[in-house]
């Protein structure tokens, strides 16, 4: 038995450190956090000075087990979980959980996994911080009272389901006020003047005038007066400057850039770096720091002038603008300069020449530029054009990387031909373009993090949840709207004619970009107007500079938990009393039939319209919004139509042929088959004969295309692809067949195949109790029965299951009747009156 028990938070990060270290070590995982509050009660003593009431989870029962008998025969416990907050409270419920010696017992850190950096660690061992511990304390207590006093006030004055949270609402209300600013934006028109030029060689290169014209009428007047005009080179100016490279990464300008250049969401690139970071390839991928450690520095230096030579390397030390950054440890970087790319996959490679690039450009010597700026009168007006150039002298940093850039106005400046001043230029055209000012951008996750941070909202480690949570919770969606055309007037002065033609372009696409739904408008409303000062963005950051102090020991946890609480708490109270339910109702007007009040609001299914009021005699009529209606933007006439849904079209084949909007957006129903219309097609203005059009197309495509074991075989196309579907299976068809010309011989090969992965994901299969054990992803495995799933951890080897553990097992997961889960509301209800 090995003498060193060596405890981390995950098998990958595990399995790298057991590489470094000799026989005498063993190396575990905790599987993350062993112990939290409890999920169904609110697990904090308020009137004990906010003690936490952890518990350690079923599912981590066995791995807390599995710990201790192998801490009670190790001569030392190494507590090895990451250098952060959350690091040190998993070390410290280990120590607390496990019943660890403090003389038996080490807490190692490291914020990179290689061998050099593991043997520091253990040859410096330290204490729990507990600091750090009472700062992980305080955010989970904080949430928690949050979350668990709000959402039964969003259940009783919204709708049921809804949760809150002090960072994902606060992320809410920036998009929602983002949203209207964006609905209440009304564009102005302008005329912006473009021309292009041609100097004594026949060089081109184009230039603009820096004003807009407001009118129509003044951009033509502008190009009459350049009516054969003369152009001359009025005033040349060259100056030197340089660019200088960005900082290495930290957590959130990595989330940044790789949405930019990898168009990765915010969670994906957590869990590439995440994967990076305990194969030993990068550093920490959580911190705020843009420092590099003289080690890094000069392996940094030894790789560029081995690379690209000595004039490229310009060692620097960053400052971060991030005051009372959190465990500013590193910037990420890669663990060895010298290996430019890695063998891992595709996506991992890409986020790894991404902070690789930035950390040696980091390094690097400034760009050096000359910068030409060229203004042209002319002899007919007063008006002076402007053209600029960038010629790169020196390429210093920029050989290697350039950062990205939000800004989707930004123009490129360009390499101008050899001028000098007084040179007589021809004239090319010129143009009079009509532009609108733009509203403002809607938040791409990128953006969102970055608006979180100036605002010193969050840390690194919230930043991703939060933006999964908010979607999750469908408060916030991702847009797939295209973008609608748009006409413009574009007149061009070219020889001596003056031409004008009406052109298209394409605005509004919102595509994966943040919108609120209605339901998180609704949501967000009520708590801004209730809990303004939860929502409070000056209220939220300091929050989190009373974390910092907590964690760098200068405030008390408790106290600043009694603080938020005196406060928070009667608020509460006083609104679940006493607020109005809020379900954003806005009346449209009144139904011509009835004359009664038409209104949009938030129902119990989501957002609806309804004609009548509660309190009618008759009870009140109610239609679903369509997809891509809202709240705030259907209109009467729209609303109205909904009330022709679900409308009858006529008959086919003696099926009666209906047209309706679902979930999904509109279709066709037909006997007990249901066919989508296609997208933006409209289910009111739908005929019989289009309907029949679909139904038919969706027939031969549902027709079996071969019989295997007397059963047919169908194709289609779904979310991931090609497929064929045969006895209840869908089969993914891969680029190696011709999709379109599938052989006999493929689709028997691609069942056979599936077949065959079916038996052996198998583990058990006890036929006559109609329950199976099988492999599931991430080297898990599932237990089966029916309906019934039941999710096994990493840590349960299904192997060595027998039937009776696996039926002990479902009787314990399985849902409870929903007769039982009546009666219980039912005598909960009694007891409240």
């Amino acid at each position: 038995m090995a003498k060193n028990l060596v405890i981390v938070e995950s098998p990958a990060k595990a399995k790298t450190i057991e590489k470094f270290l000799g026989k005498d070590y063993k190396v575990a995982s905790s599987f993350g956090h062993i112990a939290d509050l409890p999920a169904k009660e609110l697990g904090v003593d308020v009137e004990e000075g906010f003690k936490p009431k952890y518990i350690v989870s079923k599912d981590k029962k066995d791995v807390v087990k599995k710990l201790k008998d192998l801490s009670k025969k190790a001569e030392m416990v190494w507590l090895a979980s990451d250098e952060d907050r959350e690091g040190e409270a998993i070390a410290w419920h280990l120590a607390e959980e496990l019943k660890l010696d403090k003389e038996r017992t080490r807490r190692i850190v490291f914020h990179e996994i290689t061998k050099k950096a593991i043997l520091k660690a253990i040859e410096n061992p330290r204490s729990i911080d507990y600091n750090l511990v009472n700062a992980q304390q305080a955010r989970r207590v904080l949430d928690r009272l949050v979350g668990y006093e709000l959402s039964p006030v969003l259940w009783r004055k919204v709708k049921g389901g809804l949760s809150a949270g002090r960072v994902q609402s606060v992320s809410v209300r920036l998009i929602v006020e983002r949203e209207r600013d964006i609905i209440g934006f009304a564009p102005v028109a302008s005329y912006r003047i473009d021309a292009e030029f041609s100097n004594e060689n026949g060089k081109s290169f184009k230039a603009k005038l820096p004003k807009n014209f407001k009118t129509k009428a003044e951009a033509e007047a502008f190009l009459q007066k350049n009516l054969g005009a003369g152009f001359q080179v009025a005033d040349l100016t060259t100056k030197p400057a340089k660019k200088s490279p960005a900082p290495p990464f930290t957590t959130s300008t990595l989330q940044q850039e790789a949405s930019r250049k990898l168009y990765f969401s915010v969670s994906k690139t957590m869990t590439m770096a995440q994967r990076l970071y305990e194969a030993g390839l990068i550093t920490y991928m959580r911190t705020d720091s843009v420092n590099l450690s003289t080690e890094a520095q000069n392996s940094a230096k030894a790789e560029i002038i081995s690379a690209y030579g000595d004039e490229y390397s310009n060692p620097k030390q960053y400052k971060g603008k991030s005051k009372g950054a959190q465990e500013a440890h590193e910037a990420i970087r890669p663990t060895d300069f010298a290996r430019h790319t890695v063998p891992v996959d595709h996506d991992q490679q890409r986020l790894y020449e991404l902070i690789w690039k930035r950390a040696i450009a980091s390094q690097m010597s400034d760009a050096k530029l000359e910068r030409t700026n060229v203004k042209i009168g002319s002899n007919s007006h007063n008006e002076q054009f402007v053209a600029n150039g960038e010629v790169i002298k020196f390429e210093g940093f920029l050989k290697v990387y350039l950062e990205g850039n939000d800004d989707e106005d930004e123009e490129q400046s360009g390499i101008l031909p050899a001028m000098k001043i007084g040179e007589s230029l021809f004239n090319n055209f010129v143009t009079a373009t009509e532009r609108f000012t733009r509203p403002p951008s809607r938040y791409s996750e990128a953006a969102l993090v970055k608006k979180l941070e100036e605002l010193g909202i969050g840390r690194p480690s919230t930043y991703a949840p939060t933006i999964s949570t908010i979607q999750n919770r469908n408060y916030v969606e991702k847009g797939s709207k295209e973008g609608e055309e748009r006409g413009y007037v574009q007149i061009t002065l070219s020889g001596d004619a003056i031409k004008e033609k009406n052109l298209k372009e394409k605005v509004g696409s919102d595509k994966g970009k943040l919108i609120p739904t209605d339901v998180g408008m609704v949501v967000n409303d009520f708590l801004v107007n209730h809990f303004s000062s939860i929502l409070d963005y000056n209220f939220t950051a300091k929050v989190e500079r009373d974390f910092d102090e907590i964690a760098e020991g200068q405030e008390d946890w408790t106290q600043v938990m009694k603080e938020f609480y005196d406060e928070f708490h009667p608020r509460v109270e006083d609104v679940a009393q006493n607020a109005e339910r809020e379900v954003g109702e806005r009346i449209l007007g009144e139904d011509p039939e009835s004359g009664k009040p038409v209104s949009v609001r938030l129902g119990k299914f989501g957002p609806m319209v309804q004609i009548g009021t509660a309190e009618d005699e008759d009870k009140p009529r109610f239609a679903s919004l369509a997809p891509g209606q809202t709240l705030s933007s259907v209109t009467f006439e729209e609303a109205m139509d909904l009330f022709q849904l679900p409308k009858e079209l006529g008959d086919y084949k003696g099926e009666t042929v209906t047209v309706n909007n679902g979930r999904f957006g509109p279709y066709v129903k037909f006997g007990a088959k249901f066919v989508s219309l296609d997208k933006g097609e409209d289910p009111l203005s739908t005929s019989l004969e289009r309907a029949i059009e679909l139904i038919d197309a969706k027939e031969k495509a549902d027709a079996p295309i071969y019989t295997y074991e007397d059963l047919p075989v169908q194709k289609g196309t779904g979310r991931f692809g090609p497929f064929i579907k045969w006895k209840g299976m869908f089969i993914n068809v891969n680029k190696k067949y011709d999709f379109d010309n599938l052989s006999d011989e493929d689709i028997i090969q691609l069942i056979e195949e599936k077949k065959q992965k079916e038996i052996d994901k198998v583990i058990h299969n006890w036929e006559e109790e109609g329950i199976r054990v099988e492999k599931a992803r991430w080297g898990r495995s599932n237990i089966i029965k029916g309906k019934v799933k039941i999710e096994l951890p990493k840590t349960v080897d299904a192997t060595k299951l027998t039937l009776e553990k696996v039926q002990d097992l479902i009787e314990k997961n399985a849902p409870k009747k929903k007769t039982a889960a009546k009666k219980k509301t039912a005598k909960k209800t009694t007891k409240k009156k």
